[in-house]
């Protein structure tokens, strides 16, 4: 009798391109119940991983809803992508000079959001449930800029066996998606021993594509590499906007860190870990053993990689963009749905 396989969820960062895996997500959500299937997106996933705004979806999707003790999660698809159609206006309200003069007037470059709004809706939607309590395996990234070290929180197992740190679901958030320049650093609290609070930044400074941190958090946990899929998304990729030299050789710090050129240096930065790692998972993990890999990603049209743009416009074109990577792998997803459906409710 073949072993029970393992699925894995990994979901890109990328700010409001988050709402392109979260429209994959929400097709094969629609497949699976073509097929019968009704349970929420958590029992279909053994583990879900996500950085930046891929661990916003991770969190609604395995959140327990801190209302309801049914296990039922936090958010469903709709609510997802009601956040990044609509609410995300809010979070993503860019402050002017004044404002930030006002809020901190010995920083005038502050970050250029403020994390109230955002807090607000993760405390509203997640409450102050801890990790420990996700309905299924979770992993977040992030890096701690005092103890100059990545950071995983999950709920899964320590290399030694022994239980992780746990982590308000919010506070995880926060800190996953707290991209340096855009919003500041988070103190997240340590839940039980050892106590204390760590200070993180998003975990895109290190690892946008969370694939291999998820399969390393699943060999902790014992399980096969031939019995892991992997299911990877993406949060749209372009190979169109390059910076010549001519730009950048007088940019200087500010001109790294410009709003109006994208953001280079995070644009960089994540790009470029994001495409590397799919491109190492697909060609180091199978040859390890894992059963598959499977990557959805998509070409973003001229002007949609800010992370920010929430103009209606680009909602538009995100939604172009989700819209032709289901196309294009129609068959591949139904395949997916099919194999998920296998499983029991």
């Amino acid at each position: 009798m073949a072993a029970r396989k393992h699925f894995i969820l990994a979901i890109d960062g990328g700010g409001i391109r988050g709402l392109i895996p979260l429209r994959i997500l929400e097709t094969l959500e629609a497949r699976l119940r073509a097929l019968g299937k009704t349970a929420p997106l958590h029992r279909y996933f053994d583990m879900m991983a996500g950085t930046s705004t891929g661990g916003l979806i991770v969190a609604g999707l395995a959140a327990p809803d801190p209302e309801d003790r049914s296990g039922k999660p936090a958010a469903t698809i709709d609510d997802l992508r009601r956040f990044y159609e609509v609410e995300a206006r809010e979070v993503f309200r860019r402050r002017g000079l004044l404002e930030r003069l006002v809020a901190n007037p010995l920083n005038p470059f502050d970050e250029r959001f403020d994390a109230r709004p955002l807090e607000r809706l993760l405390k509203d939607r997640l409450g102050w449930t801890s990790i420990a309590s996700a309905l299924t395996r979770v992993v977040f990234t992030a890096y701690d800029i005092a103890a100059r070290e990545a950071v995983f929180l999950t709920n899964g197992r320590q290399s030694d066996g022994s239980r992780p740190e746990d982590y308000y679901f919010w506070q995880a958030v926060r800190a996953t998606t707290a991209a340096p320049a855009l919003f500041e650093p988070v103190r997240a609290e340590r839940i039980g021993p050892p106590g204390g609070e760590r200070v993180l930044v998003d975990g895109g400074v290190f690892m946008n594509n969370p694939t291999l941190a998820a399969y390393l958090e699943a060999r902790k946990l014992g399980w096969a590499a031939e019995d892991i899929v992997i299911v990877s998304l993406g949060t749209g990729a372009t190979s169109r906007r390059g910076y010549s030299y001519e730009q950048a050789v007088n940019w200087g710090p500010l001109g790294w860190l410009s709003p109006g050129q994208g953001i280079p240096l995070l644009s960089i930065l994540f790009h470029g870990q994001a495409t590397t790692a799919a491109y190492q998972a697909e060609r180091l993990l199978p040859e390890i053993g894992v059963s598959q890999v499977l990557r959805y990603d998509g070409d973003l049209p001229e002007g949609a990689e800010a992370l920010d743009n929430t103009r209606p416009g680009n909602i538009i074109e995100l939604n172009g963009v989700a819209d032709r990577i289901i196309r294009d792998n129609t068959a591949s997803l139904d395949r997916l749905a099919e194999m998920l459906s296998e499983r029991e409710d």
